[in-house]
């Protein structure tokens, strides 16, 4: 789009259209037309914003022109000119879309003023529109990525749920998204226009965090030099997000409770008044609570008003096939937010991606990938930029789960794919090359193993390499197919 704001200005009388033009082109780009087909050349041409069309166009209809122009996909702003007796014909414009109409003759002051109302509006109404974008893009579904089976039951919940008043606990490792899935429930649900706020249990103790649920008044106690309001008030209408609800003290999980009861009362610390508030609750935890209730460091109760939708995020490791999903994701963000080209991964990156075990989970994997894309000086991420442990895992763990202390050498990240070639000629000479049973031996699939024999060209009836030790698939975790 232009710097500036566009307007196209159709009119049949010349004198009108160069009068408006002179008025409006300090401040705007302006485009003029005498007829329809002009106009409709224009608008297809270009990306109009305000579109200022007089009534009478010699044998044409200007409301002609306004109803095609508002059925493009982005339609401008549309204000008709027009006299006096026709007023009933702008009327009728403006229900089936117009913004407004002016009288001829033109008062210009008036015509200048609803113009530049009309188009702040318009701004406003794009600035919302791409700030919603961008939180769609950070915390709805579409930020959520995968396509394996355990993430899909995890979206179908939250499409579920979502649009409900229900309290959701959302449980899972650190790492796999919780927050996140919090931000998307609320996102769908009937409450997105109003806040989301976050109160992370763990990182205060149990005064500061009462204060910071239901806040204080002044002189509450030592430090309180003024009211605070609490994250239930600041939520009103909204939704409040604990995280790590497991670490709340006992003795907050009993104003907890009441304030989720159906009445949503509390009292600021210090203070007297009842206060309500109407949000919605979720909570994460990555412990287990119905542990925690049986060994009494968690109210049952309370755990039954949160655990009314149950939602259990999975570990990455369980959702490998994710992965190849995930990083080009992140590629595509990194590359982005550090202003170089896009970049990929080289196969033994991936590799190593994928036998990774992820005790971090996706945000490990989130750092992993920002890591490759700061190191990278070529168009592929190769094993050597990826993080140190990630290196160590993938030389330490070969596929089949053999290290590489049972060939009796050290295995660099740049051997990676020589050593994976003979640990396969190994499994197929202690098979007589039999591919089914090497394939259960490296612990992957029949069908992996047959295109990775034919990749790397290894001879079915190959002997051992010399001194290497038996392949065993039970010494480690196997690979799995890719």
């Amino acid at each position: 789009m232009s710097p500036q704001p566009t307007i196209l200005v159709v009119d049949d009388e010349k004198h009108t259209r160069d009068g408006l033009r002179r008025l409006f082109e300090n401040d705007y780009d302006v485009y003029v037309s005498a007829d329809i087909g002009g106009a409709m050349s224009v608008l297809e041409r270009e990306q109009i914003d305000m579109l200022l069309t007089d009534l009478r166009l010699g044998s044409e209809d200007g409301m002609t022109l306004i109803d095609r122009a508002l059925k493009m996909s982005r339609p401008p702003i549309c204000i008709m000119m027009t006299a006096y007796g026709s007023i009933d014909v702008a009327v009728e414009a403006m229900k089936r879309g117009a913004y407004d109409f002016v009288t001829k003759p033109l008062n210009l002051d008036k015509v200048e003023l609803l113009i530049a109302r009309a188009m702040q509006g318009r701004k406003l109404e794009q600035e919302n529109r791409a700030l919603r974008q961008q939180v769609d893009e950070r915390y709805g579904l579409e930020n959520i990525w995968g396509d394996s089976a355990a993430l899909h039951e995890v979206l179908d919940t939250i499409r579920q749920v979502a649009p409900s008043s229900a309290n959701v606990l959302i449980e899972g490792e650190s790492g796999t998204g919780k927050e996140l899935a919090a931000h998307a429930i609320h996102n769908l649900s009937r409450r997105n226009k109003a806040k989301f706020v976050t109160v992370h249990c763990a990182a205060l103790s149990p005064q500061l965090l009462e204060s910071e649920l239901f806040g204080h008044e002044k002189g509450a106690f030592t430090g309180a030099h003024e009211r605070r309001i609490g994250r239930f008030e600041q939520a009103n209408g909204g939704t409040i997000f604990l995280d790590e609800v497991a670490e709340i003290d006992p003795s907050i999980q009993v104003k907890l409770l009441r304030v989720m009861s159906e009445q949503r009362a509390f009292e600021r610390v210090g203070g007297n008044q009842t206060l309500r508030a109407d949000v919605r609750l979720i909570a994460a935890t990555n412990k287990n609570l119905e542990e925690l209730v049986r060994d009494g460091k968690f109210r049952d109760d309370l755990f039954f008003r949160l655990n009314v939708v149950r939602i259990t995020m999975p570990p990455l490791r369980n959702r490998k096939e994710d992965i190849p999903i995930l990083v080009r994701g992140f590629l595509r963000h990194f590359c982005k937010a550090n202003d170089k080209p896009l970049v990929e991964l080289a196969p033994e990156a991936m590799d190593a991606l994928l036998a990774y075990n992820w005790p971090g989970n996706v945000r490990e994997l989130r750092t992993a990938i920002e890591h490759g894309v700061v190191m990278a000086t070529g168009p592929k991420i190769t094993l050597r930029d990826l993080p140190i442990a990630l290196r160590q895992a993938a030389t330490a763990k070969l596929p089949g789960g053999v290290s590489a202390q049972a060939f009796g050498e050290t295995t660099s990240p740049l051997d990676l794919h020589e050593t994976e070639r003979k640990l396969i000629a190994q499994a197929l000479a202690a098979t007589n090359g039999n591919v089914t049973a090497a394939a259960k031996k490296l612990g992957i699939s029949r069908r992996t193993l047959h295109r990775k024999i034919n990749e790397m060209n290894v001879a079915k009836t190959s002997k051992a390499p010399r001194g290497n030790a038996d392949v065993s698939a039970s010494e480690g975790h196997s690979r799995g197919d890719k």
